[in-house]
């Protein structure tokens, strides 16, 4: 796995007592270029990428992920879950299709506006899938209502289009209103801006996150190095976010 990533990867794989690499990303959120020799030196069965990456918002391209791919001695499961806002040139299925360790994961939580319903899915060769579904599946699988739901919302993809172009439009509002307060982002393809707070800041990151909450208003800080001096803030309606940049406003009276 990258470091930072997705906060409950490394949470699963303790509970199954799996050990985790961690490989920390560099200052711009790339990945080293020693990327797949550090992976292989260390024997790993599993490979973990987060495309759009959380929490700073980036995509990493294709043409990275299928030299990973290629060259990876594991599987490479990569984590689309924000891949309906991102740039509609991208394109990863070739990447299942030329490689027979690659999985994508994805899921109706974001785009499709159905986090309630916890549906999600993977894309992958059947010979890779069809033995961990045989080994894993649940006798109580997924509810036929659920299976319905999803079709109807998979089969509107008009729906997630429009959603994923507002949430982008407010996303870059946002972002212009934080950066007139002093406070800049990372460039983002997902529905969250990463959020910097500076030294000169009237509070520092941590403290931001709990001024706003005392206010009603949630954010995300992160406890650890590489993120100590940044917020994760989600896209919310415009008359939310607008609450959110009136009440950073007041901090600074």
């Amino acid at each position: 796995m990258t470091s930072p990533t997705y906060s409950l990867y490394p949470v699963l794989a303790q509970i199954q007592d799996c050990p985790s690499v961690m490989i920390p990303l560099n200052d711009d959120w790339s990945l080293p270029g020693t990327f797949t020799q550090q992976i292989n030196r260390a024997n790993c069965k599993l490979t973990f990428l987060v495309n759009p990456h959380a929490p700073s918002g980036k995509l990493f391209d294709t043409e990275t992920l299928s030299t990973i791919a290629s060259e990876l001695n594991s599987v490479l499961l990569i984590d689309e879950a924000y891949v309906d806002f991102v740039d509609v040139n991208y394109d990863s299925i070739p990447l299942v299709c030329d490689n027979d360790n690659v999985i994508i994961l994805r899921t109706l939580s974001k785009g499709y506006s159905l986090a309630g319903l916890r549906f999600g899915y993977g894309i992958g060769a059947e010979p890779l899938i069809k033995p961990m579904l045989d080994k894993t599946r649940d006798s109580y699988n997924l509810d036929l209502i659920g299976q319905q739901i999803a079709e109807a919302a998979i089969s509107n993809r008009n729906y997630a289009m429009e959603n994923c172009q507002k949430v982008a439009n407010e996303r870059n509002k946002l972002s212009e209103s934080l950066l007139e307060l002093g406070l800049a982002s990372e460039a983002s393809q997902t529905n969250f801006l990463l959020v910097t707070i500076p030294a000169e800041f009237v509070c520092t990151a941590k403290q931001l996150y709990e001024e706003l909450k005392v206010r009603g208003i949630l954010i995300r800080y992160f406890a650890e190095e590489k993120l100590a001096n940044k917020v994760r803030i989600s896209i919310g309606l415009p008359q939310q976010n607008k609450t959110l940049v009136d009440a950073v406003k007041s901090l600074q009276l």
